[in-house]
């Protein structure tokens, strides 16, 4: 099929993905790109490239598919590259298309407009695939070998540069070009018979879902059912079950509770879980001797903690493999289950005091179908990945490697991917002066977003480990925005919470309106928590 250039090429190749909405910035290097795609489908015009891959990451892990981000050479490519190495981390699917300069002038030096040293190298430091358009017959190829590859688990970003004078060439397109996907791996029938027999044999199990589990949603219930397990997960994993299930203990591993359920277990089945620091307390948890690790990433299994049978497939096929092995728990099992489910959400929630009216003015407020979005901050990383009940995976949606600054451009591309239900964005006030300037595409776009922004003036978690640690603070002490005026500047509707007493009616009517709205926590007028937060990290000598 021929195409007039470039642009028309890029949408309908989108269109064969099912992405109705784009995320970026419009630049003279990718112009006939973003024109066609205004034209044709929904093009967002974001402030900053980062946050055009954080949106298109967050509308992709929101409609459990792909999401697409365009950026400019140079300078606009490198700027969202800190958004890729989220989405690397997290194997999420984003199909990034940024723009080079002409051919002609491609690795020359001469300081062409835009023009860095080795744009590719950097994408491919960054990207799980990354590839250059050589010529405008190979475009629709390499666009759609990206999105496979962005697509194919284990995932991750897929980064397409294209030189602008093939973007703007008539395109000659042959869509049957791209070659058949590779079977999936599938363990060996003797490596699943030995598992089985394992799991057979186990009287006091636990599961534990990671991000890998999502795609197995069912085969993990039925399995989780038939054993009477416990069922942990990472912070990937969660909402792979719903977490009002009462065999959920959910993201809880580290504490002294659920510690001492996996001393007693006599086995831990895992599913696509990579063990991360911050969820294993620097790899201080002990797991059980027993260990079933299941994985389509070969590397992963092993890598972290020992497995006693090392299952490389995909989760649903394993899983399904395995169930016939299932035997139920013994007697009493199940029951402290519960007991430790209940233990450690009723710790939580007393430990964080005046902001627990927050966390359950949140849940109540929203339907059961609705994303709630987390930049890293205390709330996020104190309640909001534990306690703030997730019940589909593609609800929970936050940096999976920690960088701070992304929620709000995360927070507005799952809004976008889901117009019918209400996104909820959690951020500090650090976090979201990293970004700030997305307050303006909310103001634009006008998605049914809150906005809830925890006000304490500064980076609170690293304050509070200086607090601790140090005996004085550095860096961590910021200049905050009146919200209220800074609000009124963007015309956003904006509202308060000063006291635990006002979160439900302010969350309510917040998430009951049909754009976007501006939500302060005061915390020095809220209070503190009982238990100040500290991030699960080994400082040498303390």
């Amino acid at each position: 099929m021929r195409h007039d250039n470039g642009g028309d090429l890029l949408v309908a190749v989108l269109r064969e993905l099912g992405i109705d909405t784009v995320f970026g910035i419009v630049s003279v290097h990718n112009l006939p790109l973003v024109e066609a795609v205004d034209r044709e489908l929904r093009f967002v015009p974001v402030r900053h490239e980062a946050s055009a891959v954080n949106a298109a990451d967050a509308y992709g892990r929101a409609r459990g598919t792909l999401g697409c981000a365009l950026t400019s050479t140079g300078t606009g490519a490198g700027n969202a590259a800190g958004s890729l190495i989220e989405s690397l981390s997290a194997g999420s699917s984003v199909l990034h298309v940024t723009g080079q300069v002409e051919s002609e002038f491609l690795g020359s030096g001469r300081g062409f407009i835009h023009e860095t040293k080795d744009q590719l190298g950097m994408l491919s430091a960054v990207s799980a695939y990354a590839a250059s358009v050589p010529d405008s017959a190979q475009a629709g190829r390499i666009l759609r070998e990206a999105a496979r590859a962005a697509l194919t688990a284990p995932g991750g970003p897929a980064s397409v540069e294209w030189p602008i004078d093939l973007q703007y060439a008539a395109q000659t397109d042959d869509s049957a070009a791209l070659p058949t996907a590779p079977e999936p791996p599938a363990p060996a029938t003797g490596a699943l018979e030995a598992a089985g027999a394992l799991l057979a044999s186990a009287r006091r199990p636990l599961l534990w879902a990671g991000g890998g589990a999502v795609t197995a949603r069912d085969e993990l219930t039925r399995l989780l059912e038939a054993t009477g397990a416990g069922l942990l997960t990472s912070n990937s994993g969660r909402g792979t079950i719903p977490e009002d299930h009462g065999q959920v203990i959910g993201n809880f591993a580290t504490t002294p509770a659920v510690r001492a359920l996996l001393a007693d277990a006599d086995l831990l089945l895992t599913v696509g879980t990579h063990f991360r620091s911050n969820e294993t307390a620097d790899y201080t948890l002990d797991l059980p001797a027993a260990h079933i690790q299941i994985d389509i990433d070969a590397a992963a299994l092993g890598r972290v903690y020992p497995a006693t049978h090392a299952l490389h497939g995909t989760a649903a096929t394993t899983l399904t493999a395995l169930l016939p092995y299932a035997a139920e728990a013994e007697t009493g099992w199940s029951d402290r289950v519960t007991a430790v489910r209940t233990e450690v959400r009723d710790a939580l929630h007393a430990g964080i005091g005046p902001q627990a009216a927050i966390c359950d003015a949140i849940r109540a407020a929203l339907p059961r179908e609705a994303v709630v979005a987390r930049d890293v901050t205390i709330p996020s990383s104190s309640w909001g990945n534990r306690l703030l009940e997730m019940y589909d995976p593609r609800d929970n949606v936050f940096p999976r490697g920690g960088g701070i600054g992304q929620g709000l451009g995360m927070g507005i591309g799952a809004a976008l991917a889901r117009p019918g239900r209400p996104t909820v964005v959690i951020a500090g006030d650090g976090g979201l002066a990293v970004h700030l300037g997305e307050l303006l595409t909310l103001a634009q776009e006008r998605p049914r977003l809150t906005l809830i922004v925890f006000n304490d003036g500064g980076y609170g978690v690293l304050r509070n480990m200086q607090d601790r640690y140090s005996e004085r603070r550095s860096g961590v002490d910021l200049t905050t925005p009146d919200f209220a005026l800074l609000a009124q500047a963007c015309r956003l509707p904006y509202a308060r919470i000063a006291a635990e007493h006002e979160a439900a009616e302010v969350i309510t009517a917040a998430v009951a309106s049909d754009g976007p709205t501006l939500v302060e926590v005061d915390l020095t007028a809220l209070g503190p928590m009982k238990n100040p937060f500290t991030p699960p990290v080994r400082i040498p000598g303390q």
